[in-house]
């Protein structure tokens, strides 16, 4: 991953050039659920993952079971059904994961249009991290960006107000079907 640039600075006339020391090689990713419920606080859930065979031709990202079992815990977290919001990324519509959530009536999925980054709240998220913990940061190691991400990433779980501008900056509101009791 390489780092974001927030501020610099050079002699008039001359533009800074920041070299970046290898190439990306994909040895991380990482997925999260923005949950929101009425009255409560907005959470946070996500996991990272090291792609350990990555330079073997092995996988670079989530696979289907990674999913299905990050939808397990979040379930097992929040104690509640899940109405799933998702982009359209290949893997969210792999057909093993679409009979996971089909065959488990406590998850309901549905999809955002293609390409509308906009719309999702997980974007925001990820610029908030990129623009927090990860600005002007050149990192020694593959550990050392494990640690500056899970950090990042707590800063921004424990404060739920951020959760909320990330739905906010999308313009979707929550809605149920369901008549609320009074």
């Amino acid at each position: 991953m390489t780092p974001p640039t927030t501020r610099t600075w050079a002699r008039r006339g001359h533009t800074p050039l920041i070299r970046v020391r290898g190439r990306s090689q994909r040895r991380f990713s990482i997925a999260a659920l923005a949950c929101y419920k009425q009255g409560e606080p907005s959470r946070l859930i996500y996991r990272p993952k090291r792609h350990i065979d990555h330079k073997r031709g092995g996988r670079r990202s989530f696979a289907w079971t990674d999913y299905r079992d990050l939808l397990i815990a979040a379930h097992q977290q929040l104690g509640a059904p899940i109405v799933l919001v998702w982009d359209n990324l290949n893997v969210h519509k792999d057909a093993r994961l679409q009979e996971f959530i089909d065959t488990h009536d406590w998850v309901i999925c549905y999809f955002l249009p293609a390409y509308a980054p906009d719309l999702n709240p997980v974007e925001g998220i990820w610029s908030l991290l990129r623009r927090s913990s990860q600005a002007n940061t050149a990192f020694a190691d593959p550990d050392h960006l494990m640690r500056t991400l899970r950090h990042g990433l707590r800063e921004i779980q424990y404060r739920s107000k951020l959760i909320d501008g990330c739905l906010a900056e999308t313009g979707l509101t929550l809605t149920t079907s369901r008549q609320q009791g009074q």
